[in-house]
């Protein structure tokens, strides 16, 4: 789908969520059931949310029982979908009209399950004023309509890549800061049977996800409006020299040994099993999923979160961040006043907060000014700090044919089927449609 991964990533695939978190959270976090127009009166919806083979538990799951515990009335049935084609059966059972009540979307229009584009098409009941209350300042656009709020936002992801800092100082390998020395990492890793970077390469979100990451520094350190720029007819993706140095960096890094074998064929599997046991060192997966890493390991590996980064080390480190999921209600619910009491519970300070906590996520809002030292999250504390970031590219992208383009294109760099060039000119003829 990008995909909505409970938080790693439907976008890129949904992992386990940290078992110290989800102790804390049943040992009494639980915040107080929003009041309930029909208290007593039996409700039930259902929530329709991603998961993969090694998710053990979800922050969905836990929250939903935290919510029908204190509101003995309410049942919350919660249907898991395979998460590496979430984004395909989502639309498909939204066009049949058998979605469920409250599912998982992302942000924007720049995939398949968009707020905006599933709102557009029908699809999505306005929500709430308590979600209006949790969109990030500037991502307005990105969960409304005319003014109406279509998407309520549940926390906030870092894009970049994840780091087993165990695996590698024991290879004496070290995050690398430009491109040469992610050059020679990649060449010392693979010296010792091992690869700097994982890659889930048959799988579109996750090769595009990573085109991304790295446009942060190629493209958007430079030029933030660079996607402003593309919808006024400045530019293209073909005649971009900032997109051709990111798509050349990724035929880079595959000349230089830098996936594991057998990448371009490689699923969702590969990103967890890889990074945890350190037979590659990195993955692009959104932050979060370095708390989840470091529970499955078992305390066995420690776990950071980095951006790409630029060609020169004196670049500007650059990063992706965004609202990592949303949630929306169904136009044709028949149940949508129970779904919107559960989404107002949701948008309280208390539960936003333990969201993100599970997940391993960024706060929603107040990001400046959080203490990341001591975190997965330091080595991007600057980063954070000094709002040196973009959004996600595709948030604003027409329509999912973009990034459509950009991740099956990235496949076809892996296995040698389609040029640079001609990955550009399918993302321009999708942008044009």
């Amino acid at each position: 789908m990008s995909q909505q991964y409970q938080s790693t990533a439907l976008r890129f695939g949904v992992l386990t969520a940290s078992a110290v978190a989800v102790a804390l959270v049943l040992t009494g976090c639980a915040g107080s059931a929003a009041p309930d127009p029909s208290a007593g009166e039996p409700q039930e919806f259902t929530l329709t949310v991603g998961k993969s083979d090694n998710i053990t538990e979800n922050p969905y799951d836990i929250l939903a029982q935290q919510y029908m515990d204190a509101n003995p009335n309410v049942t919350i049935t919660v249907n898991k979908l395979p998460s590496d084609t979430y984004a395909q059966i989502l639309p498909t059972q939204l066009q049949a009209g058998n979605a469920g009540d409250v599912f998982v979307t992302s942000a924007g229009q720049g995939d398949a399950i968009g707020v905006v584009s599933l709102a557009d098409a029908g699809f999505l009941a306005p929500l709430g004023e308590s979600a209006a209350s949790v969109i990030p300042a500037g991502s307005e656009d990105a969960f409304q309509i005319d003014g109406e709020t279509y998407g309520q936002a549940l926390s906030m992801s870092f894009f970049g890549t994840i780091f087993n800092e165990t695996a590698a100082k024991a290879a004496g390998i070290e995050y690398p800061t430009d491109w040469d020395s992610v050059e020679a990492a990649c060449k010392a890793a693979a010296a010792d049977g091992q690869s700097l970077f994982v890659v889930a390469g048959s799988i579109p979100p996750n090769t595009g996800l990573m085109a991304q990451v790295i446009s942060s520094s190629r493209v958007y350190a430079e030029n933030p409006e660079w996607n402003e720029d593309r919808a006024a007819g400045k530019t293209t993706f073909a005649d971009s020299d900032e997109w051709k140095d990111t798509l050349e960096t990724i035929v880079d890094m595959n000349d230089a040994g830098c996936f594991q074998g057998g990448a371009a064929g490689a699923g969702f599997d590969a990103l967890a099993g890889g990074v945890i046991s350190g037979s590659s060192l990195s993955a692009f997966i959104p932050g979060d999923a370095a708390n989840q890493f470091g529970a499955a390991s078992d305390g066995a590996a420690t776990f950071t979160v980095h951006p790409f980064p630029g060609q020169k080390e004196s670049d500007k480190a650059f990063g992706i961040v965004e609202p990592a999921y949303s949630l929306s209600i169904a136009q044709n619910s028949e149940n949508i006043p129970a779904a919107q009491a559960f989404l107002d519970w949701l948008a309280e300070p208390e539960q936003t907060k333990t969201f993100a906590d599970i997940q391993g996520n960024l706060p929603v809002s107040g990001l400046a000014d959080v203490d990341l030292s001591g975190t997965v999250y330091e080595p991007i504390q600057d980063i954070i700090a000094n709002g040196e970031y973009t959004a996600q590219p595709l948030a604003t992208w027409p329509n999912p044919g973009v990034y459509d383009a950009l991740g099956t294109g990235v496949q076809g760099l892996l296995t040698g089927q389609k040029t640079v060039d001609q990955v550009l000119a399918d993302m321009d003829t999708a942008w044009d449609n």
